[in-house]
């Protein structure tokens, strides 16, 4: 995609979206975060965040649809939002995808396994790379390529 001209308030927006993938990545780093203690230190603030969404009811699925509705179906909101949005969201299901098979795996190796740690660990690592990637390229106003998901957003949102 072109980088398209983007004024701070749709940068930051933009960036703030994807707290959304990222938070919901943290249950699949316990292990990592546990093993590294300075390392959970860094994620304090979405550990918190984490907290308090689950234990408010259905808190991801209101926000789930609420970017849903209110940004990536909302043609007043400016397409770049709009994208960032759909892919945020893209990632959060995708999280959910990988939890539904952890949720066989786990049972079937367990929970200590060297399987079931990899794995975690792999998700865990993924989803915040790619969450920060994309940060980064929405602080700069740019239209972050993540393959597959970046062509499945765009699709979303024409």
């Amino acid at each position: 995609m072109n980088t398209p001209v983007t004024d701070a308030k749709d940068r930051s927006f933009g960036a703030l979206i994807y707290l959304f993938p990222l938070v919901y990545s943290l249950p699949f780093g316990i292990i990592l975060l546990s093993q590294f203690p300075w390392l959970a230190q860094f994620f304090t603030p979405l550990i918190a965040i984490y907290g308090v969404t689950n234990s408010l009811p259905f808190a991801s699925l209101i926000i789930f649809f609420g970017l849903w509705l209110g940004v990536v179906r909302n043609d007043k909101v400016s397409q770049y939002l709009r994208f960032n949005a759909m892919q945020a969201i893209l990632l959060n299901i995708l999280q959910i995808l990988f939890s539904l098979i952890m949720g066989v795996l786990v049972p079937a190796f367990g929970a200590q396994s060297l399987i079931s740690q990899t794995l975690s660990n792999t998700i865990f690592m993924g989803s915040v790379a790619a969450c920060f990637a994309c940060i980064f390229f929405s602080v700069q106003g740019k239209y972050a390529e993540l393959p597959g998901i970046s062509d499945a957003a765009s699709s979303q949102i024409r």
